[in-house]
């Protein structure tokens, strides 16, 4: 969910004192959350939430982790007993992962929400909904405490720079390659580099010319070096455009 598009939700929570924010996309298969303090729940935080009910059921459950998800999700997953490993970014995609190996829960940055524990499988916003308010409704903790022992990272939105159609597949590659030279590299959609206090990602969009460059770190200082490094290795390509990034997530992201 694009954050400007949650304003007037964060609005009316705080305006309401409501206890949650829920908004749909216009086909309704996307959730945007907003918790009882204004404050925005992204996808991998959700996804934080539902593993929490979920895995005690299904033990040592593989959990697919979209590739752009921050660490604290896959941290999480393993603590809770199940085998998290990353795919590939598309919602088609990942459904077709989940019934491959028969995933019973995933999701995606962009608040698309898989169920197959207790639902069909595909993304259905107001099915995720309900599944939110069933959580809330069996405690009496607020959605912002529920979440607040999750690790708060400090990481970039998702930024796109230009590049080529026809080139956009091999500077991927070659970054690939660039960075496995010097860092554990997870390449099952682009380049997630690896780090000891973060992780930067460049991919190629799969519906435009550009790539979606990412970045967290445990620390502001941490995050910038994974930032300069990524700036860097896209520098080295004449057809990529300059990488904008806009403002910074806080530690509250």
């Amino acid at each position: 969910m694009d954050p400007k598009n949650l304003k007037d939700l964060i609005r009316a929570v705080r305006e309401e004192r409501a206890d949650v924010g829920i908004g749909f996309d216009g086909d309704g298969d996307r959730i945007g959350v907003v918790d009882d303090r204004g404050r925005i729940v992204w996808g991998d935080e959700l996804m934080i939430l539902f593993w929490r009910e979920i895995l005690p059921k299904y033990p040592g459950a593989q959990a697919i982790v979209e590739v752009k998800c921050s660490q604290a999700l896959v941290d999480e997953i393993r603590r809770l007993g199940g085998r998290p490993f990353f795919y590939r970014t598309g919602h088609s995609l990942i459904k077709a992962k989940m019934k491959e190996i028969g995933a019973v829960f995933t999701g995606e940055m962009s608040g698309h929400m898989f169920f197959a524990d207790e639902w069909y499988g595909f993304d259905d916003a107001v099915y995720a909904a309900a599944r939110l308010l069933r959580i809330l409704s069996n405690t009496d903790r607020p959605l912002s405490e529920l979440l607040a022992d999750v690790p708060r990272y400090h990481a970039t939105p998702e930024v796109r720079v230009p590049c080529p159609d026809d080139r956009k597949f091999a500077v991927v590659a070659e970054l690939v390659r660039h960075f496995k030279e010097r860092y554990e590299v997870v390449d099952v959609d682009g380049a997630r580099v690896l780090f000891p206090d973060g992780w930067g990602l460049v991919r190629a969009s799969n519906t435009q010319p550009v790539l979606v460059v990412r970045a967290e770190g445990t620390t502001p200082e941490a995050l910038r070096r994974i930032q300069r490094t990524l700036e860097e290795a896209l520098a080295r390509f004449p057809e990529v455009g300059p990488v904008d990034w806009g403002v910074t997530a806080e530690a509250a992201r």
